[in-house]
């Protein structure tokens, strides 16, 4: 049940985050408290999964149930804890290797069944706690232990991942920007079925400044944008930018030149049917168009674990089953061996 009398400090256990200084999982961290606390589920109430990586030792600093489990798996256990006991609000934390590589079978069937869970997906582009090889989310070009000469491979996105695995709920956010991140993930655990919230973030060892081309304060305004639904998609300082619509695709135009006025901006809809707009925007990469945060899709479909509770309701009623013994006995697909 939700309870608004929580405080951050009530998620949060006695045990000192064992991070680099100034790594971004510090700051993401404090987040995650804040908004579990906005949220209101009691710690009791929530349960906090991750696979093996820099950012999955997150579950160590939570006054929660926790799993630090195996790499890649976060996903399937994280189906498993909210199947089996469905009234705990679930959260995965995963880094780009974890969640992408190994796991990445993992994550995009966990978002095409819309189990409801809140995955956390920690991109900096980069294996961190191995010591600096490339990820699945690394630039091609980029030079690392496992690269010296430059990777020869084009990323993934995983906004791409999440709308090609049909997935009903996508937003960003960056390490620095703690209101827009605190944002996303409480939409995200207010969103019923599997919600991708994918925080951009700096890894000050081996990948330092990955994102500083948005990121910085000087930059930020004109190459990123704030999305919140039903309103203007403007950006810029003063907001003198918006994104227009250009055939099939999006255009950045300044307001009052060439002709464009205030009402040829787009106005954000992340609730539509159609996710073909808002995978538009989820794909702008910070260059020739901002980047994207703030919840950019949030669509309510059928979720995996009330499906499962349901039929298994229907069918016990239906037969009369009371444990799994009696299913196969009363189905008679048995046999004896003689």
């Amino acid at each position: 049940m939700e309870n608004n009398n929580y405080s951050a400090s009530d998620y949060k256990n006695s045990q000192s985050a064992r991070w680099c200084p100034g790594c971004g999982d510090h700051a993401i961290l404090n987040v995650l408290h804040k908004a579990m606390a906005e949220i209101g589920v009691a710690p009791k109430d929530t349960a906090v999964i991750s696979g093996i990586g820099c950012s999955s030792r997150l579950p160590y600093y939570m006054n929660t149930y926790g799993m630090h489990t195996i790499h890649g798996r976060a996903a399937a256990i994280a189906t498993g804890v909210k199947t089996a006991n469905p009234e705990l609000t679930v959260w995965q934390i995963s880094g780009d290797g974890d969640g992408l590589a190994i796991g990445g079978n993992h994550f995009i069937h966990c978002v095409r069944r819309n189990v409801d869970i809140n995955m956390l997906i920690l991109n900096n582009k980069i294996y961190g706690l191995t010591k600096g090889q490339y990820s699945p989310t690394s630039d091609r070009g980029t030079v690392s232990k496992s690269s010296p000469y430059g990777t020869v491979e084009d990323p993934f996105i995983p906004a791409e991942l999440c709308f090609g695995a049909r997935g009903n709920f996508f937003a960003r956010s960056f390490d620095m920007a703690l209101q827009t991140t605190q944002e996303c993930m409480v939409a995200a655990a207010r969103h019923k079925g599997a919600a991708v919230v994918e925080v951009l973030q700096n890894c000050v060892i081996f990948n330092d400044g990955i994102h500083s081309y948005f990121a910085d304060k000087e930059k930020r305004a004109d190459h990123t944008i704030h999305l919140v639904h039903g309103e203007k998609m403007l950006f810029g300082k003063d907001n003198s930018k918006g994104l227009v619509q250009d055939g099939f695709l999006l255009k950045a135009v300044t307001i009052g030149e060439d002709g464009y006025t205030i009402d040829d901006v787009l106005v954000h809809d992340a609730h539509c049917a159609s996710n073909f707009l808002q995978q538009q925007l989820a794909m702008m990469d910070g260059h020739e168009l901002p980047l994207a945060l703030g919840v950019i899709r949030d669509y309510q479909a059928p979720v995996y674990n009330e499906e499962v509770w349901r039929q298994t309701s229907e069918v016990q009623a239906k037969y009369g089953f009371t444990s799994l013994r009696d299913m196969i006995m009363k189905t008679h697909e048995t046999w004896e061996i003689k």
